[in-house]
């Protein structure tokens, strides 16, 4: 999809010399492992004129990334946020487009050095634009997946939420019966439509 994108914009020459709202260059790089290094995407970034960067070392799929949490937390309305590549931000498609909505909602500027993206200009706006267009498109499509597959389980008889617990004497009696004549727990609990450990708890607490 990104590469799709960038097709839409012509790339925008970066103008380096100074923060577009005048405020700090902050810059954030990734790595997935201990074995790759910082130092190809650190020299873009310094020479983008980057002051104060933070860093990960972790994989893209990843949900905690405190160098990212901290670089939300810090940046402020008038400061530019400088990246490698648009993928260094987000761990899928979706939360890129999120991070980078969020951040140019916020009046920072964001800015890939490798993609040709600054939101300072009318090309980078339009851009961001085409992004939070994508990302709300993304989120309806994850929505609309999400309820196909839950549809396609019910119809084939898979059940959502906690099972019943065994509570009518009759059931109860029926569990205790089946278990004299032989039966497995599995088929006791599939019979009477509860959990095994729901199964286990009540014939423990019967036994006492």
């Amino acid at each position: 999809m990104q590469s799709w994108l960038l097709l839409c914009v012509m790339k925008a020459d970066l103008d380096v010399t100074a923060p577009p709202g005048g405020g700090a260059y902050v810059g954030y790089v990734r790595v997935s492992t201990v074995a790759q290094t910082l130092d190809q995407q650190n020299a873009a970034l310094e020479a983008a004129g980057v002051t104060k960067t933070f860093s990960d070392t972790m994989s893209g799929v990843c949900d905690d990334r405190p160098g990212l949490a901290a670089l939300l937390d810090y940046v402020r309305e008038g400061d530019s946020v400088v990246v490698w590549k648009l993928d260094r931000l987000g761990r899928n498609t979706l939360h890129i487009l999120e991070t980078a909505k969020a951040l140019t909602d916020r009046g920072v500027t964001l800015i890939s050095t490798t993609d040709g993206i600054d939101s300072s200009t009318a090309a980078g706006r339009m851009m961001i634009g085409v992004l939070g267009s994508l990302a709300e498109y993304e989120r309806e499509l994850v929505k609309e997946r999400t309820a196909l597959k839950r549809a396609m389980s019910l119809a084939n008889g898979t059940k959502f939420g906690r099972r019943k617990k065994v509570a009518h004497p009759s059931h109860i009696a029926t569990a205790r019966r089946m278990k004299i004549d032989g039966h497995v727990a599995k088929d006791i609990a599939k019979y009477l439509g509860v959990s095994r450990a729901t199964l286990y708890r009540y014939l423990a607490d019967e036994a006492a």
